[in-house]
């Protein structure tokens, strides 16, 4: 005989998380901007299956496994130990279990969705599925036939990203079985109680499409056209004086061939591009020779920002390319900071915020570039998508992006310096 076993799960859901939690279809999606819960919804959706489903398997997933651990993994932990919920969690294998009803739910990253294949599962659901390939979906269908399930059933939130095939597949031309709750903006009454200036913030922060899609939760047309939609020659392109008092951002992309690198100076909130070193096929002791003959070494000292992969060590050298610039510069006796991230960010990230800098949904500009860099100029006038995709086209012409790049990685730091916000206390992109 079965023993019921009951937990009170502490949950004060919004209209749209709730009516996300009462659908009873077979495959179940949660679209939403910003701030509006869908990590909240995802895990107790997760949690309320693992206990209708006693002793049997369910998956929770993330496009990346840093994106599962530090973000999925971290709302589920948090909400199970709010409700006192008794749980173990094994890390070497990534896999939950419920102590209450012996449930397992494993951890995984659908990046390698043929790893998938295998056990049957009661549940599963699926965190920012837009990031997700739809062969990992597809994939987690055929896995969902436990046959001793209460309730099978296959669940996922995400952000809006264009007409893709989520759009396709859950909002547009849903087929039987599938249905998509769609959260409003300005839902969330707990996040304004706390932060009544959010969505405000936001509009200084993101370009106007990228503040549609994230904040509003609006389904727009990504797919092709320019990359910087918002730089206007006419706007942006302007004399830029030097401050020697103040110190030099220098942004380097470490491509072999053009090998690109920004200089920057930062007025309070604006980004003022000086000038670009772009050589071919040079080494990074190279690109430090030049910038010393346009700038010298500069009293107020240089920082360094730029390309993660920078910091990878050279099979012909003990020394990563920031070690190489750090000892260019060591060896004259001038100031130096090196900020570099471990990993870098996403190409979607770092473009909505180069973008919400040349104008921001607020119609603020707040990026002024030099008319010397005529690379940068022309990526922002000519990087575009793929067609039909969300991915930077980098093929039509191999000197386009590597100067974008350099500067993305540069606001993207100092954007990470402003503070963070955001569903998770995190980022806000």
């Amino acid at each position: 005989m079965r023993t019921t076993i009951e937990r009170e799960l502490i949950h004060s859901a919004l209209p749209s998380q709730r009516k996300f939690h009462d659908s009873e279809a077979r495959f179940k999606g949660f679209s939403g901007p910003i701030g509006s819960g869908k990590s909240q919804a995802l895990c107790h959706e997760a949690i309320r299956l693992a206990y209708l489903n006693r002793g049997r398997t369910g998956l929770i997933g993330a496009p990346t496994y840093p994106m599962l651990r530090d973000s999925t993994l971290t709302s589920l932990v948090e909400i199970l130990n709010q409700n006192e919920m008794p749980f173990e969690l094994y890390k070497a294998e990534n896999v939950l279990v419920m102590k209450d009803t012996g449930s397992r739910m494993l951890l995984r990253s659908v990046e390698d969705f043929d790893r998938l294949r295998g056990t049957n599962l009661a549940w599963f659901g699926l965190d920012e599925l837009t990031y997700t390939h739809e062969g990992a979906w597809l994939c987690l269908e055929g896995r969902l036939r436990d046959p001793k399930a209460e309730r099978r059933c296959g669940f996922a939130v995400w952000t809006p990203k264009g007409f893709d095939w989520v759009y396709r597949k859950f909002i547009s031309n849903p087929v039987k079985g599938y249905e998509a709750v769609q959260a409003r903006p300005y839902e969330n009454r707990f996040l304004l109680d706390v932060v009544p200036d959010f969505y405000e913030r936001l509009k200084e922060s993101y370009d106007e499409n990228f503040f549609r899609q994230e904040v509003l939760g609006d389904y727009l047309n990504s797919r092709g056209g320019r990359v910087y939609q918002a730089f206007r020659r006419e706007v942006n392109v302007t004399p830029v004086a030097i401050d020697r008092s103040q110190p030099l951002y220098w942004a380097l992309d470490f491509n072999v061939d053009p090998l690109c690198s920004v200089v920057v100076q930062m007025r309070q909130d604006e980004v003022r591009v000086l000038d670009e070193i772009v050589l071919k096929r040079a080494t990074s002791e190279q690109a430090c020779e030049e910038f010393e003959k346009k700038f010298g070494m500069p009293k107020a000292g240089v920082v360094v920002y730029g390309d993660a992969s920078g910091a990878s060590m050279h099979t012909v050298s003990p020394l990563t390319d920031y070690g190489v610039i750090r000892e260019y510069f060591r060896q004259r006796g001038a100031q130096l900071s090196i900020k570099v991230p471990k990993s870098n960010p996403t190409v979607r990230d770092r473009v909505g915020l180069v973008n919400a800098r040349l104008c921001n949904a607020a119609g603020d500009v707040r990026m002024f570039v030099s008319e010397k860099c005529k690379e940068l100029i022309d990526d922002f006038e000519q990087v575009s998508y793929e067609e039909d995709s969300t991915q930077i086209d980098k093929n039509n012409d191999r000197r386009r992006t590597h100067a974008s790049d350099a500067l993305g990685y540069l606001v993207w730091q100092v954007a990470d310096t402003k503070g963070s916000a955001g569903e998770r206390g995190q980022r806000l992109i």
